[in-house]
């Protein structure tokens, strides 16, 4: 999914990478097409800048919020340049730099605990934290700067300094956000680079860096994770899920429909976290495909510069072909498109929001991730059974369990093998709480105070008691 801005002004920029509006699937504008040696330069800049920015926590607390104050100020500039390059709404668009503000605001006002061991030994042991230097974020395109916050924030609040890699499909916005803080943080504390691969490749692999965290898919996290290991950096790995939502059979269909679809459509279904598997009980099977799919036949589809947009395209065309692939694939193995199923006519990257149903348990849009607007629906007999079908992927990011008794929704839920679960809503995350996946969906932790720590490594000093020097 992912990849990145230029160290300086004055870096060689041997090429530029084209930008393409998903809307109109028209070049709109480009960007730096960095080549990979240049990173030594930005690294070892990266690696002086620590040493003045590691050194002094409240002057960090004090540009992270003035950092926070920028981003806000800049919505207008970021939101309409997101929208254009990744195909959002707009007012999702300004939902994510709210976010990315909101994320700068809260790592600013968290500290590392100094903890104190008494065992009884004659001496003061102190575990203090010290920071790790030059930290990589790598992000994908569904949120780029949301997810770029996710890395560069904790990094940042912990005394690190960070090199950060924007996609290729969504470098802009990115590289925006790179200047506006500039503007109030120190130099080469942050560095956006951008740039086609093996940029990424190199980045992972870099010897300066110590701290790799990367989101996108499996087999690309695989990859960082082995470019890494040659210096043995640190990781932190999210790599997409599978999420299924387990309805059960006193669930009030009428009452949840709109939530669900928001919770596997928003963003036209490009969500790590979103529903992407819906389990019904038999009974209640045809309903509540009846009821996603008039949401999905209703729903304003198009530009997301379009305010009655509330669906956009798809970023890419890769991902669109992805998208139109699997479902080819399991409408031509007996499956039926209750809504959709199609790309939809004219320009741009569109696929129409599509329910299926009557789809073979292994198909691929159902044990793979899809990542666009296509939602399989599939009936259960027993709940043991769906709870069974829920974990037998290999991914586990998340989790849903929706009814009308939520102490026995969270029992289901306390059964599902993921790293969150929701009960009656979905994909919905407090900046406060750990994020992490089980299986296939990542390793490490981000998110609270866990994100902050994983960006920092214990220090111990020990000391003679008074009465023993």
């Amino acid at each position: 999914m992912p990849t990145p801005e230029a160290g300086s002004a004055s870096a060689p920029r041997a090429a530029h990478l084209t930008v393409v509006d998903p809307a109109t699937g028209e070049p709109f504008d480009d960007a730096p097409d960095q080549r990979p040696e240049e990173l030594d330069a930005v690294v070892e800049r990266a690696r002086r800048a620590w040493t003045g920015w590691r050194a002094d926590p409240a002057a960090r607390t004090t540009a992270l919020r003035a950092a926070a104050d920028a981003v806000e100020a800049a919505g207008d500039d970021l939101a309409p340049l997101l929208t254009r390059e990744q195909g959002k709404p707009l007012a999702e668009s300004y939902a994510e730099v709210a976010r990315t503000a909101a994320r700068l605001r809260y790592f600013a006002g968290l500290t590392a605990d100094v903890r104190r061991i008494d065992d009884g030994r004659p001496v003061h042991s102190e575990v203090r934290w010290h920071s790790l230097g030059p930290v990589a974020g790598i992000v994908p395109w569904n949120f780029p700067l949301q997810l770029a916050a996710a890395k560069f924030a904790p990094a940042l609040a912990a005394g690190n300094t960070v090199v950060l890699k924007p996609s290729p499909y969504t470098p802009l916005a990115t590289r925006l956000l790179g200047s506006v803080l500039a503007g109030v943080l120190p130099g080469d504390v942050l560095t956006v680079v951008t740039g086609r691969e093996p940029l990424g490749a190199r980045l992972a692999s870099h010897p300066g860096i110590r701290h790799v965290t990367f989101t996108g898919s499996v087999p690309t996290g695989r990859a960082v994770a082995t470019a890494a290991a040659a210096s043995l950096t640190r990781i932190t790995l999210e790599l997409g899920g599978n999420d299924a939502a387990v309805l059960l059979d006193d669930v009030d269909v009428e009452r949840i429909a709109d939530r669900l679809f928001w919770a596997a459509f928003r963003n036209c279904g490009q969500v790590c976290m979103a529903v992407k598997r819906v389990y019904a009980p038999a009974r209640l099977h045809p309903e509540v495909v009846e009821a996603l799919a008039h949401l999905a036949k209703t729903v304003a589809v198009g530009s997301g510069l379009d305010p009655g947009t509330r669906l956009g395209p798809v970023n890419n065309a890769p991902q669109l072909a992805r998208v139109e692939q699997v479902t080819r694939r399991a409408v031509a193995a007996v499956a039926r498109a209750a809504a959709g199923g199609h790309r939809l006519d004219g320009p741009g990257y569109f696929f129409a929001p599509t329910i299926l149903t009557d789809v073979p348990p292994d198909s691929p849009v159902v044990t793979e991730e899809q990542f666009g607007p296509v939602l399989p629906v599939l009936p259960y007999r027993t709940l043991d059974e769906a709870v069974d079908a829920a974990n037998g992927t290999g991914f586990g990011l998340g989790g849903s369990v929706w009814g009308t008794d939520p102490d026995r929704a969270a029992a289901v839920a306390d059964r599902l093998e993921c790293g969150t679960a929701w009960i009656n809503h979905h994909a919905e995350l407090s900046l406060a709480q750990p994020f992490a996946g089980t299986k296939d969906s990542g390793v490490g932790v981000a998110g609270g105070p866990w994100g902050l720590y994983g960006n920092l490594r214990p220090f111990v000093v020990h000391r003679l008691r008074e009465e023993n020097r």
